[in-house]
């Protein structure tokens, strides 16, 4: 049985939930990533900022307010004040069909993997299932073109 820990990044990004906004900005747009692991001063995990976090909490376009107004702005707003703290987490042990069924029910973009002292160890997200299913319908076309080829 396949699990988590057989498709999950490794290579993560967290951020502290000291650091600002515009931190998260920056990483996010620099590694084209979507949700960043928060992590506390003992290197636990706390927290999660996504994309659509930073959408909803942004101050609106029709506002008013120029991209340099915005950014001066998260300079002085803490990831802690923004961040969501109750996540659904995973650990790598736990199967694939649990771990994205959780996924889908609650339409979780991703979910934090950590082990038994809260330390972050990877995510598993909507692309990396994405690249699963690619690679097993990659596989069902080798073997049905096998069976052609019997035939």
């Amino acid at each position: 049985m396949k699990q988590v820990a057989d498709i999950m990044t490794r290579d993560l990004f967290p951020l502290k939930s000291d650091q600002t906004l515009n931190v998260v900005r920056l990483l996010m747009r620099t590694v084209h990533i979507r949700h960043v692991p928060i992590l506390d001063r003992k290197e636990k995990f706390v927290g999660l900022l996504s994309h659509r976090d930073l959408l909803a909490y942004s101050i609106s376009k029709l506002a008013d307010i120029n991209p340099l107004e915005q950014k001066e702005l998260d300079r002085h707003i803490p990831i802690k004040d923004v961040m969501r703290t109750e996540i659904a987490t995973t650990t790598e042990s736990t199967s694939l069909v649990e771990a994205i069924t959780l996924m889908m029910k609650n339409k979780f973009g991703c979910l934090p993997v950590i082990n038994e002292e809260n330390y972050l160890v990877g995510i598993i997200t909507e692309e990396d299932v994405s690249r699963l299913a690619i690679r097993l319908l990659e596989k069902e076309d080798e073997c049905q073109k096998l069976v052609q080829l019997k035939a």
